[in-house]
């Protein structure tokens, strides 16, 4: 009878292995597709550049701004600036975070915090942190830490909301339990608080990211003497388009970067999502 089935194709470690290999043909073909867009999108600028259809003074052609990219690496200007950056980005967004979800995870927790906290937070969010920027330089100055400051301040809504969303949205029955088992105040914030609102909270910590990136850009436009977005506006303003064209890509490559790796910590931390 085995051996019937097997004849047949329904031998069961037969059919998972055939099963297993379509999985992995659609990933790689997922994977491709990922890759192949991009690729697609520059192929069509070359070619659009090239043929004189778009006017190669505002739209040079991705190879001349390659060659760009490399001359700036070699002289080291590059690196500076990146540098630069990515130190105010990193510094920024943990001084977003971290008391984005300290004070999330509070709010959500305690019911009076939430009431007297809410308010602030509700009034501040939709002023754009950008707006308040001429403030921030009066108050810290012109150097990095207006900077830090600034993405911070981005950063830290977004994480918060979606902090307290997540521990509101904690199945009562935890809290239930936790409280029943005497579960003290440290093991009830980092056992069950903290673990609950850790998939909406990483949503939020995602938003985050992309904020950083852009507040960067608009910060470092603005009484800044390096950094991408010293390089980004300093080369419009020369027409230089294809250094402005570099910088751009940067935030692009590092919006991308700093996605993929949150998303690879997300699948470590909570591998069933």
């Amino acid at each position: 009878m085995e051996k019937k089935e097997a004849e047949f194709g329904h031998d069961p470690f037969e059919v998972e292995q055939r099963e297993w290999r379509k999985r992995q043909t659609k990933e790689r073909l997922k994977q491709m597709l990922t890759i192949a867009s991009p690729i697609f999108l520059l192929l069509v600028w070359e070619f659009l550049s090239r043929t004189g259809l778009i006017d190669v003074r505002f739209f040079p052609p991705p190879t001349a701004i390659v060659t760009t990219f490399w001359g700036m690496i070699s002289s080291g200007v590059l690196a500076e600036h990146i540098g630069v950056s990515l130190y105010r980005i990193f510094l920024g967004f943990l001084l977003g975070v971290i008391p984005g979800v300290v004070i999330g995870l509070l709010m959500g927790l305690y019911s009076p915090i939430r009431h007297f906290v809410s308010p602030i937070v509700m009034a501040l969010m939709p002023i754009p942190t950008l707006a308040l920027l001429p403030i921030i330089i009066i108050l810290f100055g012109i150097g990095d830490l207006s900077k830090v400051i600034t993405i911070a301040g981005s950063v830290f809504f977004p994480v918060v909301i979606n902090t307290v969303a997540g521990v509101i949205n904690i199945d009562s029955i935890y809290l239930d339990v936790a409280k029943n088992y005497g579960a003290g105040r440290v093991n009830f914030f980092l056992k069950i608080a903290l673990p609950g609102a850790m998939p909406v909270m990483l949503e939020g910590i995602q938003m985050g990211q992309a904020i950083a990136l852009l507040t960067i850009v608009a910060a470092e436009m603005m009484g800044a003497t390096s950094g991408i977005g010293f390089l980004i506006w300093t080369s419009y303003k020369a027409f230089l388009l294809q250094e402005m064209y570099v910088g751009l890509i940067l935030i692009s490559f590092f919006g991308y970067l700093f996605s993929l790796l949150l998303r690879g910590i997300q699948k470590k931390i909570l591998p069933w999502r």
